[in-house]
C-alpha cells in the first residue's frame, strides 16, 4: 500500500502535476528537538524509507532507553496490533563475524554510524555463525523478551513490515501555546497544531520549527519561528499587531492591553514599539570595542570613541586595519626550519626530509637498524647496527629468504592456518595433511616405503637409515644412493651428508708403466658400474614418486589438501 502511495506522491511531481496529500502518521510525540512519528501500512524497507526521507527526516534510530520509551509510547496509543515496524537500522552486503562488532552486531543506522547506548535484540546470536546481509530490523511487541519493550528482529529487506517509524529533527522547538485559564473557560477555546511531517492534534509536548496552531474561537492562526540568537523558537506571525492577549500574551515582548475589543501592545522605559507591533527595542547603542576588531581592541582615553586594533603573535593586521591575516612565517630569511617548513595558520611547522627524524629542533638519521627493513612479520633489533626477521607462532623463516615467513609444525598434528572470512579455506606446512577441518596432521612417508632399509618418520619429513649394502652405511638421510643426496619429499631440513671428491695430479712424462694400464682399466670398469648403478637408482626413485602420489591422491579429499599444501603461503 505505501509502496503504491509513494508512487502516487513522486510521479505526479515529475509530471508537474499536483502531488496528493503525505500520508499522515498514527502518532507522533516530540522531545526537545527531535521529533518521531508511527506510519500505519505494509511497506518494504526501502519505501519506509522513502516516505521518510520524503517527509524531511529518515527511519527512527533507537540509540537509548528514551527514544525505546517513545516507541513504547505511540504503540500504546495505536488501536492497531500489527507486530513489526521498521525502524532504521540495517545490515550491509556480504559476511561478518559477530563476535568483535559490538552490541549492533554490525548493523548501522541509515544515518550511517552505529553509535547507541542501547540494544534490545529478540534473541543472542548463538555461537559464532556469521551474520549475512542484507539483512533489516524491525521492531516487535510480540516476540518481546520483556514486556512493554519492543525487541529487534532481523528481517529480510524486501519483505513488508505492518508499517515503521520516522525520526525528524528540528534546529527549534516552541512550547505549547499557553492561554489564560479564564479566559479559555469563558471563551472555550480550543487549539490545533499542525507539525511539518503531517501529525495534527491538541496533545503535544513541544513543537518542532515551521509548526502552526489554530485558536479557536478566537480566529488566530500562528506558526513557530526561530529567532536569530535566541535557543527557543517563538510563535508569531506576519500580520503585525497583537492578537488576543489571553494567547501567548497577545505576542508582545512586554505588556498586552485589550480594550473594546482590540489587543494592542506596550513596551517598558525608553523603548519603543517595532514595526511588527509586538516587539521592543531601545535607542541604538555604541558598539563595544571588542565588536569592532578581529582580535583585540585598545580605546584611547583622550578621543572619544576613538580605537585602535591589535592582532595575536603570528598574525598582522589587514589593509582594513580590523581585520587580522596570517603571517607567512616560512618566507623568513635564514629559514627557521632546518630542512622544510611548512606555513600554518598563526605558526608554522618544521618537517624532515624523508629518511630524517625531527629531533629537539635538528634532522638526523635514524638510528633504528629496522628502518627501512622488508621483514614480513617482524623485525628484532641486534645491538645497533643489525636486526633479524622473525614470524609469528606457527611460522620460520624460510632458508632461502630469511625476511619470509613459511607455515612450521614440529609435532604430529597442529591448527591449520584457516581464513577468518572463509573457515573452508585451510592450509598445512610441507609433509602434512589437512584432516578434521581446521588440524594439519604429519603424512607417514615411511607407508609408502620410501626407504630400502630403516624408515624413520619425523613431524613434516623422515629419515632412511642406510644399511650394510649401501654407498652411505650407517648413514641417515632421505636417499642411501651417494650418486644423488637430496630431500625429495617433506618439509624437513635437507641432510648433510659426505661427498666424495678427487684430487688431480699431473703425470709424469716418459713410457707408460703397465701398472698405469691396469689402473685406467680399472678406472673405465669402475665408469661402468656407476652408471648402471645411477639407471638403476633413477628407476627406483620414479616407482617411489608414484607411491607417493598414489598415497596423497588415493581420495579427491586429499587432492584438494595436496594441492593446498603446494600453494606458496601468503601470511
Amino acid at each position: 500500500m505505501l509502496r503504491v502511495l509513494l508512487l502516487g506522491m513522486l510521479a505526479p511531481a515529475g509530471l508537474g502535476l499536483p502531488v496528493p496529500t503525505d500520508p499522515q502518521p498514527r502518532g507522533s510525540q516530540c522531545v526537545e528537538h527531535d521529533c518521531f512519528a508511527l506510519f500505519r501500512g505494509p511497506a518494504t524497507f526501502l519505501a519506509a524509507s522513502q516516505v521518510c526521507e520524503h517527509l524531511q527526516g529518515h527511519l527512527m534510530t533507537v540509540r537509548s532507553s528514551v527514544a525505546a520509551d517513545v516507541i513504547s509510547l505511540l504503540l500504546s496509543g495505536d488501536s492497531d496490533n500489527g507486530p513489526n515496524l521498521w525502524i532504521g537500522l540495517q545490515f550491509p552486503p556480504g559476511c561478518k563475524d559477530p563476535g568483535h562488532l559490538g552490541p549492533l552486531r554490525g548493523f548501522q543506522w541509515v544515518t550511517g554510524d552505529n553509535s547507541t547506548s542501547y540494544s534490545r535484540w529478540e534473541r543472542l546470536q548463538e555461537g559464532r555463525t556469521p551474520i549475512c546481509g542484507p539483512l533489516c530490523v524491525a521492531v516487535s511487541t510480540v516476540r518481546s523478551p520483556a514486556p512493554g519493550e519492543p525487541a529487534w528482529e532481523e528481517r529480510q529487506c524486501t519483505a513488508e513490515a505492518e508499517g515503521f517509524l520516522c525520526e525528524f529533527h528540528f534546529a527549534a522547538s516552541c512550547r505549547p501555546l499557553a492561554v489564560e485559564s479564564r479566559a479559555a473557560v469563558a471563551a472555550n477555546v480550543s487549539i490545533t497544531y499542525s507539525t511539518p511531517f503531517g501529525a495534527s492534534g491538541a496533545d503535544f509536548q513541544a513543537l518542532p520549527q515551521g509548526s502552526s496552531a489554530t485558536v479557536a474561537p478566537f480566529g488566530v492562526e500562528l506558526v513557530c519561528s526561530a529567532v536569530a540568537g535566541e535557543v527557543e523558537a517563538r510563535w508569531d506571525r506576519v500580520t503585525p499587531g497583537a492578537w488576543d492577549c489571553s494567547v501567548e500574551n497577545g505576542g508582545c515582548e512586554h505588556s498586552c492591553n485589550q480594550s473594546a475589543g482590540a489587543s494592542h501592545c506596550f513596551c517598558l522605559g525608553d523603548a519603543v514599539l517595532q514595526a511588527d507591533g509586538r516587539s521592543c527595542a531601545t535607542a541604538p547603542v555604541e558598539p563595544s570595542c571588542e565588536s569592532l576588531c578581529e582580535h583585540f581592541c585598545v580605546r584611547n582615553p583622550d578621543v572619544p570613541g576613538a580605537y585602535t586594533c591589535m592582532c595575536e603573535t603570528g598574525y598582522q593586521l589587514a589593509a582594513d586595519q580590523h581585520r587580522c591575516e596570517d603571517v607567512d612565517d616560512c618566507l623568513q630569511v635564514p629559514s627557521l626550519c632546518p630542512q622544510r617548513c611548512v606555513n600554518t595558520q598563526g605558526g608554522f611547522e618544521c618537517q624532515c626530509y624523508p629518511g630524517y627524524d625531527l629531533l629537539d629542533g635538528e634532522c638526523i638519521e635514524p638510528l633504528d637498524p629496522c628502518f627501512g627493513t622488508d621483514c614480513e612479520y617482524q623485525c628484532q633489533p641486534l645491538g645497533q647496527t643489525d636486526y633479524r626477521c622473525i614470524c609469528a607462532e606457527g611460522f620460520v623463516p624460510k632458508a632461502d629468504d630469511p625476511s619470509r615467513c613459511q607455515m612450521f609444525c614440529n609435532q604430529t598434528s597442529c591448527p591449520a592456518d584457516c581464513d577468518p572470512n572463509n573457515p573452508d579455506n585451510c592450509q598445512c606446512p610441507d609433509g602434512y595433511i589437512l584432516d578434521d577441518g581446521s588440524m594439519c596432521t604429519d603424512i607417514d612417508e615411511c607407508d609408502n616405503n620410501y626407504c630400502p632399509h630403516e624408515c624413520r618418520n619425523l613431524p613434516g619429513s623422515y629419515q632412511c637409515l642406510c644399511g650394510p649394502d649401501s654407498a652411505l652405511a650407517g648413514q641417515a638421510g632421505t636417499d642411501c644412493d651417494i650418486s644423488e643426496v637430496q630431500d625429495e619429499e617433506g618439509s624437513g631440513e635437507p641432510s648433510v651428508r659426505p661427498t666424495p671428491t678427487a684430487t688431480l695430479s699431473p703425470s709424469p712424462t716418459g713410457p707408460v708403466h703397465s701398472g698405469v694400464l691396469i689402473g685406467i682399466s680399472i678406472a673405465s670398469l669402475s665408469l661402468v658400474v656407476a652408471l648402471l648403478a645411477l639407471l638403476c637408482h633413477l628407476r627406483k626413485k620414479q616407482g617411489a614418486m608414484r607411491a607417493e602420489l598414489e598415497y596423497k591422491c588415493g581420495s579427491p579429499a586429499k587432492e584438494v589438501v595436496l594441492q593446498q599444501v603446494r600453494t606458496p603461503q601468503k601470511l
